[in-house]
């Protein structure tokens, strides 16, 4: 492992203090309420291509990010092996087009990878110092599932969960409000930028900051950098450079990308698909003034309904090299629809509606670089819109299943900073 990297503000001045993964991991947000980023990018470690599993790679990539959390070489394999305990294949669709089926994980979307190993480090890194964290993530689908399902239990860690009304799918408000030791859901009066802001507001707030509260959305530099490692492992096995199609909203996942090609991964670029959220895309056209951000779009693809991206901040930071790297669709929830059913027609593949968003974005380009679109969610988890595509198709999951007669429980909250801080205070 080389020498770990320091974090600094997306927000510092001359005399900020870079942090270590550790202190930047367990503050979630900066103290000037900025996000961390990185002051150097580690170079990919001699070997990467030839790990033999993903948490093999794993190993190899993160401990040049973050080094060994002080668990030892041993103690850090460990942990490694435990997060990333599920299959990470690829379909090919045709001859230089691929989905990464990121959805093997316990809540059968990509946000496992980054929750399931953030839980497990910071849970090692307060072990035995007397500390105890609340966790404040705000969602607008899926990463409000992952981390509560990767953080319950855990010793010393809470979760307080926000997700706007009425705005998350059935299915994944079951998933979401699951019964589950140390995590308390809240439905929020409002949209995902709402719970957004306010899960920022909080974390910012300094009697809030000393009970101890971290977030475990996108904005915790710990979110991004296990997110780097499906992009390497599909160039591994296939062993060619690639475009990446990203289903983008809160821009994390692409901002992890860029920093596996900053660390040295060759890459034909990325592709930021958009819903009709597509700020970004018109930022990237020049066609929207940075940080202009619009209300949220309520579309089929929900967890894509982004209107203020919070990782638009460290992009920007390294704007040169994100508009080299990365252009920008949007679609349609007509063209999704259609997509998706167009999908299953031609190879039998069902995909959620963010992954079709992904591969309508890909089907409009001439250019024939290999691609790899992300599919970021199992199509189960959204059965009602699955339907209107593809009528009376089959499209179940086991483990989704058993969630019909599950105990859940959630309690309103309007949209309001004052309204959660006095929950995190007083409970």
């Amino acid at each position: 492992m080389g020498t770990p990297v320091t974090y600094l503000s997306t927000r510092a001045t001359a005399d900020t203090r870079a942090v270590s993964f550790g202190e930047a991991l367990l503050d979630g947000l900066a103290p000037d309420g900025g996000l961390y980023r990185p002051t150097s990018i580690p170079q990919l470690p001699q070997g990467w291509r030839d790990a033999g599993s993903f948490a093999e790679l794993a190993t190899l990539v993160l401990g040049n990010w973050l080094g060994d959390l002080g668990l030892g070489k041993d103690g850090f394999s460990a942990l490694v092996n435990d997060a990333f305990d599920f299959p990470v294949p690829l379909t090919q669709l045709a001859d230089d087009r691929w989905l990464l089926e990121l959805f093997h994980g316990p809540t059968l979307a990509f946000k496992d990878f980054g929750a399931r190993f953030m839980a497990r480090a910071m849970d090692a890194l307060l072990a035995g110092s007397g500390r105890r964290l609340t966790i404040v993530v705000a969602t607008s689908g899926d990463t409000g599932s992952a981390v509560a399902d990767g953080f319950t239990g855990r010793d010393n860690l809470d979760v307080v969960l926000l997700y706007p009304e009425g705005r998350v799918s059935p299915l994944q408000e079951r998933q979401l409000t699951l019964k589950r030791p140390g995590v308390r859901a809240y439905r929020v009066q409002g949209d995902f930028d709402d719970c957004q802001r306010m899960a920022k507001e909080v974390l910012s707030d300094h009697a809030v900051q000393e009970r101890g509260v971290s977030s475990a959305n996108s904005i915790n530099i710990g979110r991004l950098l296990p997110q780097q490692l499906y992009y390497l492992w599909a160039t591994a096995q296939l062993g060619t450079p690639l475009r990446f199609v990203v289903p983008s909203g809160n821009l994390g996942n692409l901002t992890a990308g860029v920093y596996a090609a900053l660390s040295g991964m060759e890459t034909h670029g990325f592709i930021a698909a958009h819903n009709d959220n597509d700020w970004f895309p018109d930022w990237l056209r020049g066609e929207a003034e940075a940080f202009s951000f619009r209300p949220t779009v309520q579309t089929i693809s929900n967890a894509m309904d982004v209107g203020a991206p919070s990782n638009f901040e460290r992009l920007y930071a390294l704007a040169d090299t994100a508009t080299k790297l990365v252009s920008g669709a949007a679609v349609s929830e007509e063209a999704t629809l259609a997509r998706i059913a167009r999908t299953h027609a031609g190879t039998g593949v069902l995909v959620c509606p963010h992954t079709a968003v992904g591969l309508e974005a890909l089907d409009r380009l001439e250019d024939p670089a290999p691609s790899v679109v992300l599919a970021t969610a199992h199509p189960a988890k959204f059965p009602e819109v699955v339907a209107r595509a593809l009528p009376g198709v089959d499209n179940r999951a086991g483990a989704l299943e058993q969630l019909l007669a599950s105990d859940c429980s959630s309690e309103p909250l309007p949209a309001s900073s004052a309204e959660l801080r006095q929950v995190l205070l007083h409970g």
